[in-house]
């Protein structure tokens, strides 16, 4: 469902999910369906219907839920009058968002139940914020439309009211294809709505988390749910040192030096974002320690197995859970040994349960939650202490791995570092010794590695790198079933042995379903790039065979006091037209069609090309396949010309046979 609400007018369209039954509702003096609008909310109220929305908790249910309560004391009203009070609500509602403050009315307070996709994938999370415009451009939704007519008009005329409809139908049918992709995510919450009897069908995961973790957590200490939340350990200066476990040792003066510098640190608990972050560089690899986790990587480059030397990868399991169990660390605001219990038991509950069970997610998300969740102020698990204590201890166990595997075999050779594991590569007939330090440090630790071994690693930076491992032998169902859900992995036959190679995408080389929020923008260079140094396929020939329109795309959105104008000289004349706030288009050749996007801030009026120099788009908001290839007129120059700065920047050469067009 959908709502747009303007000066003068309202319209709402409904779409059934099973039955495809679209209902659509305008009140304005040119059609006014209000009593129609009213008898269908209290059907679905009284059936006990969903409406599925996009930010509907904080818009259109509030909108709705103010409908119900006021309806009868618009009956004498004309449609433009009515339209113009659900206006008024509707403009305090948007400036109440505008404000971070909730709506007139609290979930518990809604009389038809709501499923807010936006909030349910945590799309109203500042890292992760996306408009369902973003997202239309993400799924290569055929009409990437903003609302053509500003929500301040005065609506006149039908055309107006059926441009209006027709947006709202494109707003419906796209939060329904978004849906259709969540099925997975809608099953488990209300598998758990209906379990606990906690509304949990617009939550996102770390809600998911709090929720079900405040629920074990009030019967076990035998209070209420509220009282759980309400808990909270604030601290105005974490002394580091207090925090490092003893079995803390390193061998390489560089990393003691580390060490005596976190001993000397007292950070301030409220702002811990900002404040911890240490660099250093040892053996070609280039470490920093932060409040996220540990990262390092070497110079960028391809690096090999080959007959004498290995690749080996180690990742810790299940890292931070195990941290926070094996030492019995809990937020200092619940009773140590009953928090602890119960952590320790959800890991063994999940341990239990296949990965095919939704449970198993659960738990997962729950354990994993806890590290971020106890440095944000909202949240009932927040003590900072215990967030610095869990990442910091991480840092330092790792780094204790790679200063043991350095120490005792020289000749081995760092290539990533990266939160829970290492990349190390290693002469082969020192694979028993790597795997004896990984030992000692596992019985120092009482924690678990898990290896594996890698063929090549196509390294841009810690974190944006191709991994592609070894060959593993497999039945023929599994391999059937690897090959159907990750067509990027590496298949071969030998024989009668089935055999496939995971590939790693991290970072900017990763096309293989991203979230829906990701900037998809280029993926043909992903794609080329990937071919070029996974499958040997010379980008020239690649981008020869890629015709799917849609990889050479590029997304752009504004925001704020930004607009986006194109600019083109038809036939010789200067012409300048504003566009939508987030625009879908490729890299074309001069012609009728191409373009020069700008940004203009509307109070200074500074400017920013969205491509500097030569390069012309073409706009492509409306997906029109054309007749021929060669119609779209791409210019194949400048992806080229992107694909090969990603090859130089890897392999740290000019590459100058690239220039293919």
């Amino acid at each position: 469902m959908d709502y747009e609400t303007l000066s003068n007018c309202f319209v709402a369209v409904f779409r059934h999910y099973k039955t495809s039954e679209q209902k659509i509702y305008i009140v304005h003096d040119l059609q006014n369906d209000f009593d129609k609008f009213i008898e269908f909310l209290h059907q679905n109220r009284d059936e006990k219907q969903w409406h599925i929305s996009y930010n509907g908790l904080a818009f259109d249910a509030q909108v709705t839920q103010y409908i119900l309560n006021n309806h009868e004391l618009w009956s004498n009203m004309s449609g433009c009058a009515i339209a113009e009070v659900i206006y008024a609500f509707a403009q305090e509602t948007i400036a109440r968002q505008n404000r971070k403050e909730w709506g007139v009315f609290a979930p518990w307070h809604l009389q038809i139940g709501q499923i807010d996709i936006f909030k349910m994938h945590h799309w109203d999370n500042p890292a992760k914020r996306s408009s369902l415009k973003w997202i239309q451009y993400s799924m290569d939704w055929e009409n990437l439309q903003d609302m053509p007519i500003e929500h301040t008009a005065k609506i006149e005329t039908q055309e107006e009211l059926d441009i209006i409809v027709g947006y709202c139908i494109n707003d419906v049918e796209s939060t329904k294809a978004i849906f259709d992709r969540s099925k997975s995510q809608i099953k488990l919450r209300k598998e758990l709505t209906g379990k606990y009897n906690i509304d949990l069908f617009s939550a996102s995961e770390p809600r998911i988390a709090k929720e079900l973790f405040a629920y074990f957590l009030s019967r076990k200490l035998n209070v209420s749910a509220r009282e759980i939340k309400s808990m909270k350990t604030y601290r105005n200066v974490i002394k580091v040192k207090d925090l490092i476990l003893p079995y803390i040792k390193f061998k390489s003066p560089i990393f003691q030096q580390a060490l005596n510098k976190f001993n000397t640190l007292e950070l301030d608990a409220m702002q811990l974002k900002g404040q911890f972050k240490y660099e250093l560089e040892h053996k070609g690899v280039h470490t920093t320690f932060a409040l996220g986790g540990i990262h390092g990587a070497r110079k960028s480059g391809v690096y090999k197995s080959d007959d004498d030397h290995i690749i080996m990868s180690s990742d810790v399991t299940s890292f931070y859970p195990n941290l926070v169990i094996r030492n019995n660390w809990s937020p200092a605001h619940f009773p140590k040994e009953e928090f602890c219990a119960l952590y320790e038991w959800i890991f063994d509950e999940r341990v239990k349960i296949p990965k095919s069970n939704l449970m198993n997610y659960v738990y997962k998300i729950i354990l994993n939650s806890i590290f971020g969740l106890s440095n944000e102020e909202n949240s009932f698990f927040y003590d900072p202490e215990l967030c610095m204590r869990i990442t910091l201890n991480g840092q330092l166990s790792l780094m204790m791995l790679y200063d043991m595997i350095l120490d005792g075999i020289p000749e081995a050779f760092g290539l990533l570092q990266n939160t829970d594991g290492v990349e190390i590569r290693i002469p082969k007939d020192k694979k028993d010794l790597y795997l004896k330090i990984c030992k000692e440090w596992e019985d120092i630790t009482d924690l678990n590695l898990e290896h594996d071994t890698y063929q090549k690693i196509v390294l841009g930076d810690v974190n944006n790198y191709i991994g592609i491992n070894d060959f593993k032998s497999v039945d023929i169902t599994t391999w059937r079933k690897t090959k159907e859900d990750n067509p990027h992995y590496l298949f071969k036959v030998k024989g009668s042995d089935f055999m496939y190679a995971p590939v790693k995408l991290k970072g900017r080389y990763n096309f293989h379903e991203l979230a829906l929020h990701k900037n998809k923008s280029k993926l043909v260079v992903k794609k080329a790039i990937y071919n070029y140094f996974v499958k040997d396929i010379l980008p020239e020939d690649y981008l020869a065979k890629n015709r799917n329109i849609l990889d050479y795309c590029i997304g752009m959105k504004s925001k704020g006091k930004w607009k986006q104008v194109a600019r083109s000289t038809p036939n010789g004349k200067y012409h300048e037209e504003d566009l939508q706030k987030t625009n879908r288009y490729y890299i074309s050749k001069q012609s009728s069609k191409s373009v020069k996007i700008t940004k203009v801030n509307k109070d200074d009026g500074r400017q920013i090309q969205c491509e500097a120099g030569k390069w012309m788009q073409t706009i492509f908001n409306e997906i029109k396949l054309q007749p021929k290839w060669e119609d779209y007129d791409i210019d194949l120059g400048y992806y080229s010309k992107a694909i090969e700065s990603e090859i130089d920047s890897i392999l740290n050469v000019s590459i100058n046979q690239l220039e293919l067009f």
